[in-house]
């Protein structure tokens, strides 16, 4: 929005000519984004409580053990995600160029899995319906949401079906029309990736962090006619506006990490997860980075996988690989206390991030 009202009054006062760079703009917007969820993060605490919108722990009928290690958050505001996109949303709506294609498909993306998450978190705290929205309904809502992002890019003309491979410049795999079901795959992989993830005192919302510095920079670079030709990335453009998104996010991300660190004050809930999770698939797959989201993403992609590991194992051979599953948890049950869980992970997050752009230099 102030991209509009103020950068055509540049041609009458030369300061407002700073509204054009998308790195200006991109700090701006992380810095709001933090600000509205440390400014407004309190009242949304007081009025989810006033609302009893609190986390209920139930007895785990599979493990007694991770009741007890987890009962110390019965009654803990939950469904914050409300805050994560408020805060993201106002600062995209006053920063970034707000027609911009990629903006309004990754907004809309993340809308999306944020009202399904709202849904569910509502069917769990409101109406007391202890499953929440069925796991086929929310698996169907993330597939139709694939299909239509996948066949919008498959149809626009300046869109690539293509998979670039991470380390390599000149290897890549054409996916043709299986690109739409690719996308599918995508978006209800890191979705649910981030919500199983988000377990732990801050675990999944300081990993998002992560991640989205890291998509910060390739949606900056991928969008960059210069630094995508130096460093050998196909360039795309209008996508270095995804900058100003993923910078929301961050800015978002650490305003509701002041609230939600060990011992939080407040979850996420599936509002938060399942949007932020789609959101970073989204931007994945607009700067055809699908691929680094493995390397990016590595803890999310271990999560789930130590999910599905387990319930294979345990339906064909009746014995579990893990001690308990998603991964967070099996490392609790090896007596490591959560906050080191939560630091450890962190950690490898970062460094997953930081060899997620040494890639750009090593093509």
């Amino acid at each position: 929005m102030l991209y509009y009202l103020l950068y055509p009054l540049s041609s009458h006062l030369t300061f407002f000519n700073i509204f054009r760079y998308i790195t200006f703009r991109a700090a701006m917007a992380a810095m709001t984004a933090f600000l509205i969820s440390i400014i407004f993060g309190p009242a949304v605490i007081r009025l989810i409580a006033k609302f009893n919108l609190r986390e209920n722990i139930r007895p785990q009928s599979e493990s007694h053990r991770l009741h007890e290690l987890q009962h110390r958050k019965q009654g803990t505001p939950t469904m914050g995600g409300v805050l994560i996109l408020l805060s993201i949303f106002v600062s995209v709506l006053l920063w970034a160029d707000i027609f911009n294609r990629y903006i309004i498909l990754v907004s809309l993306a993340t809308i999306w899995l944020g009202v399904t998450g709202f849904i569910d978190d509502y069917l769990k705290h409101i109406k007391k319906q202890s499953k929440g929205l069925a796991a086929l309904t929310k698996i169907a809502s993330q597939v139709l949401l694939g299909l239509i992002l996948g066949i919008l890019i498959y149809l626009h003309p300046d869109s690539s079906t293509r998979l670039d491979i991470p380390f390599f410049k000149d290897i890549f795999w054409d996916l043709g029309i299986f690109y739409i079901f690719f996308v599918v795959l995508v978006i209800s992989g890191s979705s649910n990736a981030v919500n199983l993830t988000d377990g732990l005192d801050g675990l999944a919302a300081g990993i998002v962090v992560m991640v989205a510095l890291a998509f910060t920079v390739l949606s900056y670079v991928t969008g960059n006619i210069k630094l995508s030709s130096y460093l050998l990335v196909p360039y795309i453009s209008g996508s270095g506006e995804l900058a100003v998104f993923c910078s929301s996010l961050i800015g978002a991300g650490l305003g509701f990490l002041w609230f939600n660190a060990y011992p939080a004050s407040i979850f996420m809930g599936d509002v938060g997860s399942l949007a932020l999770g789609g959101a970073i698939g989204t931007v994945a797959i607009l700067i055809k980075k699908e691929l680094l989201l493995l390397v990016v993403g590595g803890i999310f992609v271990l999560e789930a996988l130590s999910v599905i590991l387990q319930v294979f194992s345990f339906k064909l051979t009746k014995k579990r690989i893990f001690k308990i599953a998603p991964l967070h948890h099996h490392f609790q049950f090896l007596d490591w206390p959560e906050n080191k869980v939560i630091v450890r992970f962190w950690i490898i997050a970062g460094l997953l991030a930081l060899l997620t752009l040494v890639t750009l230099k090593i093509r």
